[in-house]
């Protein structure tokens, strides 16, 4: 489960073009942070996560941010400012079984080979109709889905909804959110085969439109997913600021925790029964979390990718990443605790703050904005100064998280009263802490 988020120049106050991406999956399901660089054809296939395609001539450099034991990745962005995420989507008809590509692939493939968000939606779908989308993308559980994407680049972004080897793409007006469900109504373009299914069921008009969504999606996995629920709640906490949105804007929105949250100082993931953008597992159906988070500002000559490199933004930090610059050292996580990573460090904070889940929030959310801000102002100063300001302001903010997640665990106070989250939770959480190997704190 995830969310994604875009604003156009005629929606935001710079009059760049900003995304954002929550990357949700499973609890011990680390993200890795990495530069993929350009690479030359040099053998007949490109093995992906389950299956090989013919390679590309040559790639572009990509920082992309995949789960660990994937090739493709989840969102990321190229050299020529090519930003995508992806988005598990339901159907009614089923998702294949069948290892093909998988969504993360069409992410990495489309970050590779496009130049621009449209060559980059050209690639994914002609890719798609080629080899088609299938194969297990759970982690500890099987999951099998069709995936949705925001595609988009300093001037144009488009919303790509695939079913099986069909697709429908709609072209951004101003700003868009996706999340788990089948948005696209009356689509500006579909694949030749779903275009001929439609006309001979029955679905279109008189000039050959249908609404792609209302025809293809499943109400039952939508019900429990909660897509058209929360791609619902980020358009409403967008569009009181339509025309003057900013980068922190996006990331507040990544940091919702639903309407139950509102006022409630109090708030834990307990109060919350379905899910809300930033999301926090607990048991049952709840399996999955936000595992990392993206924000990107694509104004041109200061293209920023902002990372937390970790789970639950409500308690992490956005870190600046340029290409073309060194990337900070994240480490290479894997599904085992280990203290070499950023995601496992941070996994120290997060899993201590789920015992008193408001008062880690109340130690944190100040702080944590303030940083921010002077992360942006520091980066804003530096891109008028040249590359090395730019590499000394990323390293500066890059130091100054780590001295404040650091602080921030420390200063949690242990909790000797029933966990924040629940009882069932908590007994999930400890489950899932044992398998990884995570050390009582």
């Amino acid at each position: 489960m995830c969310d994604t988020l875009v604003a156009g120049p005629t929606a935001t106050a710079s009059g760049a073009m900003l995304f954002a991406k929550n990357s949700d999956r499973e609890r011990n399901e680390a993200q890795r942070i990495e530069l993929s660089p350009r690479r030359r054809k040099t053998a007949p296939t490109e093995r992906l996560t389950y299956i090989e395609i013919e390679p590309a001539a040559e790639t572009h450099a990509a920082l992309i941010c995949r789960p660990y034991w994937m090739w493709g990745a989840e969102m990321g962005a190229n050299e020529q400012g090519v930003v995508i995420g992806n988005e598990a989507m339901h159907s009614t008809v089923p998702a294949q079984r069948k290892p093909a590509l998988t969504g993360m692939d069409l992410v990495r493939l489309g970050l590779e080979r496009g130049a621009s968000a449209a060559e980059a939606v050209s690639v994914m779908t002609g890719l798609l109709e080629r080899h088609g989308q299938g194969g297990d993308c759970g982690h500890y559980g099987r999951f099998y889905y069709h995936n949705g994407f925001i595609v988009a680049d300093a001037a144009e972004a488009y919303v790509l909804e695939t079913v099986g080897r069909w697709w429908a793409v709609e072209r951004v007006a101003d700003f868009r959110a996706l999340s788990n469900a089948l948005s696209i109504g009356a689509a500006d373009g579909v694949s030749a085969d779903l275009q001929k299914h439609a006309e001979g069921a029955g679905w279109t008009d008189g000039e050959g439109r249908f609404d792609f969504a209302e025809r293809l999606i499943d109400p039952v996995r939508d019900a429990s997913s909660f897509g058209r629920g929360r791609c619902a709640r980020a358009a409403s906490l967008l569009a009181p600021k339509a025309g003057r949105l900013e980068l922190a804007d996006l990331q507040a929105v990544l940091r919702d925790h639903g309407a139950e949250a509102e006022g409630d100082a109090d708030w834990s993931p307990r109060k919350t029964e379905r899910r809300s953008i930033c999301m926090h597992a607990a048991c049952g159906a709840r399996r999955s979390q936000t595992v990392n988070s993206m924000a990107s500002d694509l104004t041109p000559g200061a293209v920023t990718y902002w990372v937390t490199g970790t789970s639950a933004p409500c308690l992490s930090l956005f870190k600046p990443v340029v290409l073309g610059l060194p990337l900070p050292e994240t480490g290479a996580p894997t599904d085992r605790y280990e203290d070499q990573s950023l995601w496992w460090r941070h996994e120290r904070l997060h899993r201590a703050a789920l015992n008193d889940f408001p008062a880690a929030l109340a130690l944190v959310a100040e702080e944590r904005d303030a940083l921010e801000a002077g992360f942006r102002q520091q980066m804003a100063e530096a891109w008028p100064r040249g590359a090395g300001t730019v590499s000394t302001a990323i390293a500066a903010c890059w130091r100054d998280a780590a001295l404040a997640e650091d602080r921030w665990r420390r200063a949690l106070k242990p909790n000797h009263a029933p966990s924040s989250i629940g009882k069932p939770a908590a007994i999930s959480w400890a489950r899932l802490n044992a398998r990884a190997g995570f050390p009582h704190r």
